[in-house]
């Protein structure tokens, strides 16, 4: 799996903004058992460099994705992280690995108990999780220094920008569910003002909820 993750990304390098992954990036998605994080009967393609489904229309990312999301994050040791659509739990385990704490929310409710269940079976006592709609992040632990959304929104979030330290990064698909979607890469600046660039093209589901 590594060996494809590795390849996309020096393929993708170009044009997606970096030299390819950091040490960090490889060695948590080299740790992380991504078999545990997706139905017992996909086990056998859980290496595989491909998307799966888990249950109720959502999907676990390809681990290239996951790879490449968490590389332009630069989460780094004593960072505070959040992550919007916990699914299986699967990113929220590479954050973890890497980041001092994680906050991940999930709008579907089965989803999100199973998957803060399964973190905290696996030691993973540096993540928080909760059931509820991401859109608005999570402003009693904010801010801040990184934040990851793991579905496709139209726009970001205003919330979320405003739980995002100065300095401060944020990587998410933009776009729809049936036309092109981007990964955009969100940088806030000292001053509060903010710079977005593409990465590449992606198709992640649609971020849901009240809004």
């Amino acid at each position: 799996m590594m060996e494809e993750v590795l390849a996309d990304a020096a393929y993708t390098s170009s044009y997606s903004g970096g030299s390819g992954l950091s040490p960090g990036v490889i060695a948590a998605m080299e740790k992380v058992e991504r078999h545990r994080f997706v139905p017992g009967w996909l086990s056998a393609f859980a290496y595989h460099n491909r998307p799966l489904p888990i249950g109720y229309g959502q999907t676990i990312s390809q681990p290239f994705i996951v790879a490449l999301m968490t590389d332009r994050m630069r989460a780094k040791a004593g960072d505070k992280v959040l992550e919007i659509g916990t699914g299986s739990g699967y990113q929220a385990a590479i954050l973890a690995e890497i980041a001092s704490s994680v906050y991940s929310i999930e709008i579907i409710e089965p989803l999100g108990k199973q998957a803060g269940g399964l973190l905290k079976s696996l030691g993973y006592r540096n993540v928080k999780t909760k059931v509820g709609d991401g859109y608005y992040g999570w402003p009693e632990a904010a801010p801040f220094d990184a934040i990851m959304v793991t579905a496709a929104a139209s726009h970001v979030p205003p919330p979320l920008i405003k739980q995002l330290k100065p300095g401060g990064r944020m990587v998410i698909p933009l776009g729809t569910q049936f036309m092109t979607q981007y990964l955009m890469l969100v940088e806030k600046q000292m001053d509060g003002s903010v710079i977005t660039r593409q990465i590449l093209p992606v198709r992640f589901v649609p971020l849901t909820g009240g809004h």
